[in-house]
C-alpha cells in the first residue's frame, strides 16, 4: 500500500520512530506499524493530524503526487511536488533516449508550444 510506504519514508526523513510519531498523533506505536504495513487505516482524524505533523498533502500522502528534489552539485535546493501523470509522461519520454535528449536541448517554452498546437 503506498500510503504505507509514504508514511514510513516521511516518519524517518523527519528522524521519528514509531512509538514518537505515535504520540504526535495520539495513536499507538502499533497503530504506526499497521498504518505503514497496510493492515490498518487511520481514521480521519488521525490522517490530517499524520498530515499535519509530516507537513503533506493528502494527495502526496496517498501516491497522487510525487515529490522531487531539485538538485545542484549534490545538493538538494527545494523539492516540488508533481502530480503523477507528470511522472508518468516523464518516465515514458525518458524510455525514448533520442527524443528525451532532442526534448531537453529544446527550449521548454517552444515544447509547450508544440505540445498545445498537436493537442488543439
Amino acid at each position: 500500500m503506498l500510503i504505507g510506504k509514504r508514511l514510513k519514508e516521511l516518519r524517518k526523513a523527519k528522524g521519528l520512530n514509531q512509538e514518537q510519531l505515535g504520540k504526535l498523533v495520539n495513536v499507538t506505536k502499533v497503530s504506526i506499524c499497521c498504518y505503514e504495513r497496510g493492515t490498518r487505516t487511520p481514521n480521519l482524524d488521525t490522517f490530517q493530524d499524520l498530515l499535519n505533523v509530516l507537513g503533506v498533502s493528502a494527495d502526496y500522502l496517498m501516491g497522487n503526487d510525487t515529490k522531487v528534489d531539485v538538485v545542484k552539485d549534490d545538493e538538494v535546493l527545494y523539492s516540488v511536488k508533481l502530480p503523477k501523470e507528470a511522472v508518468e509522461l516523464y518516465e515514458e519520454l525518458a524510455l525514448n533516449k533520442e527524443l528525451y535528449r532532442k526534448v531537453m536541448e529544446t527550449d521548454p517554452k517552444r515544447i509547450v508550444e508544440l505540445i498545445d498546437k498537436i493537442l488543439k
